[in-house]
């Protein structure tokens, strides 16, 4: 049975192993469908560490083969998303019961074993069943979503407010739409001309390309008072300083991703326009809001391109996507479809 290996910086190995339920809370689930994005990508380069050895794949759905007696509301047969985020159980908040507080929140992949394998072996409550209206490739985003979920509540967001969304990619288009249904304006800036016509197929007003006519393009969107926050993609590929310069006084910035392809803002900027910047690299404590909302229909992914592979190397694919960290992506999605 297949089970993808890091062992060290682009040392990926395929590892058989036999997967056992040892535990009555324990659950096994067949891997079936797995998202490959940069975090594994930059997991695999080193760029990310890792406690090697780890099995990488941090976005996975599959289906339970095998439950356990004590596996409350969970059956043979039931699909489920794979969590990728865990509590650490050991900081202060975690054993205040305030896990959503963790201060060392563990990820897949990096601090456990991801889900580039044909089965996974984990307890039940590491996973989440999936409604039948939530299809597999929804439920691939439900992180993303959740990311969404964080800002709108940490910005405190309103019905009406337009906020900036820097990035059209995969997780800007997601994010968007997010921010729509929860009657929040977003403003789409990308320089992909394709992103820019799926952030419109998919029911965004407004989206820019990073040009000359952008500060003119927001004014006349907000009636000339500018965006009432940022939310800045590092996948996006384009500098972090537009953020800064779309945004009233007294506002945030929202960084989403990983720090290896952000720049620098302008800290003269933000002192003397008094802003807020912070950044959301994972959600834990989410994921059930957001299957609910996406049995509500709250994203559309028919205008972004699925890349589905079903005969494929990991280490080809992941050396392809190291290649073009700072290339402009397309708003798409690359599965691994692991079970027919």
């Amino acid at each position: 049975m297949d089970n993808w290996v890091l062992k060290g910086i682009k040392n990926l190995v395929n590892e058989v192993t036999s997967e056992k339920i040892i535990s009555p809370t324990q659950v096994k689930v067949k891997v079936s469908h797995l998202l490959l994005n940069d975090y594994d990508a930059l997991l695999y380069s080193g760029n990310v560490q890792a406690a090697y050895p780890k099995t990488i794949g941090r976005t996975a759905v599959g289906i339970i083969t095998e439950v356990g007696e004590q596996c409350y509301g969970l059956e043979k047969n039931n699909r489920v998303y794979l969590r990728p985020i865990r509590a650490c159980g050991v900081c202060h908040a975690c054993k205040t019961g305030k896990r959503k507080e963790c201060v060392n929140i563990h990820t897949a992949g990096a601090d456990f074993d991801g889900f580039m394998r044909d089965f996974v072996v984990c307890n039940y409550n590491e996973v989440a069943p999936l409604p039948s209206s939530v299809d597999d490739y929804h439920a691939l985003c439900i992180e993303t979503v959740g990311i969404a979920e964080n800002i709108c509540e940490r910005l405190n967001l309103t019905a009406g407010q337009k906020v900036a969304v820097i990035g059209g990619d995969f997780t800007g288009n997601i994010i968007a739409q997010t921010l729509q249904y929860r009657k929040v304006t977003p403003i789409v800036i990308d320089n992909h001309p394709e992103n820019l016509k799926k952030a419109a197929a998919c029911g965004v007003a407004y989206a820019f390309p990073n040009d000359e006519a952008l500060i003119e393009n927001v004014k006349n969107a907000t009636s000339g008072k500018m965006c009432d926050a940022a939310i800045y993609c590092s996948s996006s590929r384009l500098p972090v300083t537009i953020s800064s310069r779309i945004i009233t006084k007294g506002t945030a910035i929202a960084i989403v991703g990983l720090s290896y392809n952000i720049g620098s803002l302008d800290n003269r900027e933000i002192v003397e326009n008094d802003l807020t910047v912070f950044g959301v690299s994972h959600v834990y404590g989410y994921t059930d809001a957001v299957i609910n909302m996406l049995n509500h229909n709250a994203i559309n992914l028919d205008p972004l391109a699925k890349r589905i592979i079903t005969d494929y190397n990991p280490i080809e694919l992941l050396d392809e996507r190291c290649a073009s960290f700072f290339i402009p992506r397309r708003a798409s999605m690359t599965i691994l479809k692991m079970i027919f």
